[in-house]
């Protein structure tokens, strides 16, 4: 009979479990979907002056590496003056479906910090005291790197890629008509992906924590890591070695303090046993 009471608690704990994780996924997708709705009533503004703009030369990145470069070697080769590419739309829906992914990506994006917090909500419960003050400021640090990144990603590689896809030609009788929904791919991608890279201080800490990551293993493969930095850059980048470099330095220098973070994670467990 106790058995079976035990039982029924621990269905019970379970379904109540159940019950305030769908609550959290509710407000999460609630408050994406709110956000969706306001980048939704602002697509023109939006499409002409953010998404759109990286085809521009006037683009605040292109402007800053002209600006650079003519300081530094009184060279202004690397000065954009045209980027040859015509957007086009082959689809019926093409326009409406591309407005709807834009908002909802933009909506997760601008409610990502939300989303982060309500799923701490639903974490930290099952936390230990000591771990919660370990892991004090998680929403605020989950969120501005992800929100760095995806900043680094718009401003940075995805102007270099559109800029070397552009000007990209096999041949002058073939003309850069991309189709929007190619660019856009291209535009979330890289800005969504590089957002996710930069929270790899984040995983570090977590698997440091749980014991699958040392700073000596890090320092160990620093040397591989930074060639497959390098390759990664290589992949998303123009191929030249100024637009890899560029790429590469922030995610090295992240690698960097990760291992630190690691290291201070090390410190404070052996400081506990002993």
């Amino acid at each position: 009979m106790k058995s079976d009471l035990s039982n029924n608690q621990a269905e019970m704990s379970f379904l109540d479990h159940l019950e305030a994780l769908r609550w959290h996924i509710i407000r999460s997708a609630a408050a994406v979907f709110m956000m969706a709705i306001l980048v939704f009533s602002f697509s023109r503004y939006i499409f002409d002056y953010i998404i759109i703009a990286p085809k521009s030369p006037d683009f605040i990145t292109y402007r800053i590496l002209c600006k650079t470069t003519s300081i530094l070697t009184g060279d202004n080769s690397l000065c954009i003056k045209e980027i040859p590419i015509t957007l086009i739309n082959i689809e019926m829906a093409g326009q409406f479906s591309t407005d709807v992914i834009i908002s909802f990506f933009s909506g997760l994006v601008l409610a990502f910090p939300y989303v982060v917090w309500e799923i701490w909500q639903f974490l930290k419960p099952a936390l230990h005291e000591n771990e919660r003050k370990n892991t004090k400021g998680f929403v605020f640090y989950v969120s501005i790197l992800f929100i760095i990144g995806v900043l680094f990603g718009y401003y940075l590689i995805l102007p270099l890629s559109v800029n070397f896809l552009g000007n990209y030609k096999v041949s002058n009788e073939v003309l850069n008509q991309i189709s929007l929904g190619s660019y856009i791919s291209t535009t979330v991608t890289l800005c969504i992906s590089s957002g996710i890279v930069f929270e790899l201080p984040i995983l570090v800490y977590i698997l440091s924590r749980l014991g699958l990551v040392t700073p000596a293993f890090m320092r160990k493969y620093r040397k591989h890591s930074i060639i497959v930095v390098l390759f990664i850059s290589a992949i998303i980048t123009p191929p030249d070695i100024t637009s890899q470099i560029l790429v590469s330095i922030p995610i090295i220098i992240l690698y960097e303090i990760s291992i630190f973070i690691s290291a201070s994670v090390q410190k404070k467990q052996l400081n506990k046993n002993a």
